[in-house]
This record gives C-alpha cells, sequence and structure tokens, in this order.
C-alpha cells in the first residue's frame, strides 16, 4: 500500500533513508504480514522470522561498529514506522534489542563489554532484554526495589520485574537494581550459562491474556540470590539517572511506531471504504466517511511532520527529553484515536483479525502505556514549562 504524504515529506528523505525504508517495507510485506495474524492470535512468538530480520542487518540500529548499522535518526524512523505498519510485536521485539538493550551497553558499556555483547546482538544470535519495571514500580520506577549487592567475586541481585520483553527467551537481560552498599541504581547483565541454561534463582514466567502485542512475550521476572561476575556491571552505570538517558534517548521511537500504526489503519480503512458498497454505492461517497478520512489524514500529516522534525534535531544533537516526552504524548493519543476511527470505518468487519485494523488498535493501547503514559508525559512537560515539579 502507499501511505499519505500530503505534505510530499518524502522528498526530504535521504537515499539512504528510501533504501532502508523500502528493504524494510519489502520484508513486511512479503515475510511478515502474510504469517503474523495467526502468530498473534496464538500469542506465540514468530520464532522463523528472526533469521530475516537478521537478515536484513538493522539489529543496533544507530550504533557504531561492532557489526551494527550506524543509522542515522530519519533511517531509524524508517525502520520502525515500516516494522510498526506491519505488527507492533516485532516493532516491540526489535526495539528492547536493538534500542534499549543494545543501547544501554553502547551507552554505559566499557569497551570490553561492548566487545563481548554487541557482535552477537547485532546478528540476533543473542537476544537481549531490559529490565526496569517491577510489579509496584512502572510509572515510578525511580523507586525500584530490586537489590544487588557485593559478595566476594560476584554481584547477587535479588527482586522482582514485570513486563520485561524478551526476558524468557534472551540470552543478555540489562537488569536494574539498586545497591544495598550505596544506594546507587545500577546495571547488572545477567547471561544465559554456556548450556543455554538461566543462572539459579532466575526465572521468567509469560504473562498471559494480554490484549495486544500477543506475538511478542513480556514476563514476569523473578530473582533469588542470582549470582553475576562483577565485571557484569555496566562500567559507567552509576545512577538511575543513566536509566533515564536510555529511556530518553529510545521514547522518540514510540512516535514512530504510532506514526506506523496509523498509516497502516489508514490505508486499510480508505481501500475498505472505495470498495465498501452499501445503499447501492461505495460507502467512501458518503460524507460522513470523507470527513472521518479527512480528519484522519489531518492528524497523521501532523504526526509525520512531528516525527521529521524530531530526526532533525536528533541529527543536530539538540533532541532533549522534554521534546520526547511531548511527541510521546500527542502520538500515542492521536494513534489510538486514528485507529479507532479506522476500525470504526470497518464496522464489524474491523473486529477481524484478517482486515489487520484490531491488531493495530490493540498495539496502539499498548503503546499509549509504555515508554511513560500520557499523564507521566503530561506532568514531565508541565514540569519543565512552569519549572515546579508536580510528581512528589
Amino acid at each position: 500500500m502507499t501511505s499519505p504524504d500530503y505534505y510530499l515529506l518524502d522528498e526530504l528523505l535521504t537515499d539512504e533513508a528510501r533504501a532502508v525504508r523500502d528493504r524494510v517495507r519489502a520484508f513486511v510485506d512479503s515475510d511478515l504480514l502474510p504469517v503474523i495474524n495467526d502468530y498473534w492470535d496464538r500469542a506465540e512468538f514468530p520464532w522463523p522470522l528472526v533469521p530475516k530480520l537478521a537478515g536484513l542487518g538493522l539489529a543496533g540500529y544507530t550504533i557504531q561498529g561492532y557489526g551494527c548499522p550506524g543509522l542515522s535518526p530519519l533511517e531509524l524512523g524508517m525502520v520502525t514506522l515500516e516494522l510498526a505498519r506491519g505488527d507492533g510485536s516485532i516493532t516491540t521485539f526489535m526495539s528492547v534489542q536493538s534500542g534499549l538493550t543494545m543501547g544501554t551497553i553502547n551507552l554505559l558499556g566499557a569497551e570490553e563489554q561492548k566487545q563481548r555483547w554487541l557482535p552477537g546482538m547485532a546478528a540476533l544470535d543473542k537476544i537481549g532484554a531490559f529490565a526496569l519495571t517491577e510489579p509496584n514500580h512502572g510509572s515510578d520506577s525511580v523507586a525500584l526495589e530490586t537489590t544487588v549487592r557485593r559478595d566476594g567475586d560476584c554481584w547477587v541481585l535479588n527482586g522482582a520485574k514485570r513486563w520485561i520483553g524478551n526476558a524468557s527467551i534472551a540470552d543478555v537481560i540489562v537488569v536494574w537494581a539498586r545497591d544495598v552498599d550505596d544506594g546507587k541504581v545500577k546495571a547488572i547483565v545477567v547471561e544465559k550459562n554456556a548450556d543455554g541454561s538461566y543462572p539459579d534463582g532466575y526465572t521468567a514466567k509469560l504473562i498471559t491474556g494480554k490484549l495486544g502485542k500477543r506475538a511478542v512475550w513480556q514476563p514476569d521476572v523473578t530473582l533469588t540470590n542470582v549470582r553475576v561476575p562483577l565485571d557484569n556491571k555496566l562500567a559507567q552505570s552509576q545512577s538511575f539517572r543513566d536509566a533515564t538517558r536510555v529511556l530518553a534517548a529510545t521514547r522518540g521511537s514510540a512516535a514512530w511506531e504510532s506514526l506506523g500504526h496509523v498509516l497502516a489503519a489508514y490505508d486499510i480503512a480508505l481501500e475498505y471504504a472505495k470498495n465498501r458498497i452499501q445503499f447501492g454505492k461505495p460507502i467512501a461517497s458518503f460524507q460522513l466517511v470523507q470527513a472521518k478520512l479527512a480528519e484522519m489524514l489531518t492528524e497523521i500529516t501532523g504526526m509525520q511532520l512531528y516525527c521529521f522534525r524530531m530526526a532533525q534535531l536528533q541529527e543536530q544533537g539538540r533532541w532533549t527529553g522534554q521534546m520526547a516526552s511531548l511527541a510521546k504524548l500527542n502520538h500515542a493519543r492521536k494513534g489510538r484515536q486514528i485507529c479507532l476511527d479506522a476500525r470504526d470505518i470497518l464496522g464489524g468487519n474491523g473486529l477481524l483479525l484478517e482486515n489487520h485494523i484490531a491488531r493495530h488498535l490493540t498495539d496502539m493501547e499498548v503503546v499509549h502505556t509504555y515508554e511513560g503514559t500520557d499523564n507521566i508525559q503530561s506532568l514531565l512537560i508541565g514540569r519543565d514549562i512552569t519549572g515546579i515539579s508536580a510528581i512528589n
């Protein structure tokens, strides 16, 4: 399908960004869309797609070296948009792998640690997970209760994590924990053993019954006296601020993902409206349907402008956490409504998985929540514009 580009933003793409977009789009159309509904419906992870994702050579996203592609912000935007145009579960899998886990190691790891973990993850021979959120600490993750303490030549981890993407299949898990000795939050890497088993005390139980993102696994994790070597602490992780640096760098991806979902939903709804006959003519000829499509396009164009400007600011090194919050707030709200409007145009048929709208709509519900809810984003923006924190 050809996505709407009312303000001719395609003209702003570099040749490299256009090539990356086309490569991912071809994968989505030929490999992902024909199979993803079955995996999503069964809540199964689509293992056969992993080698095909590896073949795209995109894992690691913007990281330079270590087998990573070193994408520009605009190229990364195209990757995220096109993956989301196909499916949100795959988008999350790759975002956890490349943005959160590899991004943390690249930002906070020593050179030896980068050499140790990043090449295998770039080839998708090793899968990563980022363990921050806890059962009692989501929006207030700064208050995390998972602990780490030094015991001889090991770190010992205790606690629980929740909604940790890939954690039941990951080879490398970045666990954020509070050091009982100095009270500082640090990033400790838990690895699988040589035989493929997890260290004693590490368990991951799948969260079942999810409404959206059903083809990516996001377990509950329990850590009971899990022992890891001292050199598994990421060298530059010294406080919770380091976690926020990672999140600020990745939060913009939620805006690009939202845009991908709404472009897919809009394309499907427009095509359906032109072919669905009611009262003897296509429903696209009805004023109410045309008005809804026009409103959807208006919001989509605004979302596109946000994203392209975001890429420019990131390229210039001027992107801030508050800017990321504004983009996430806007796109999560608008994306949710556009997918709902698209479902409405399809009527009852919009509820059928075969038409894809229901998957994009429920996946947008997940995007609306993760990387910070709209309430939290509003408070972060409010603190920035007033100078007063409303968060206790």
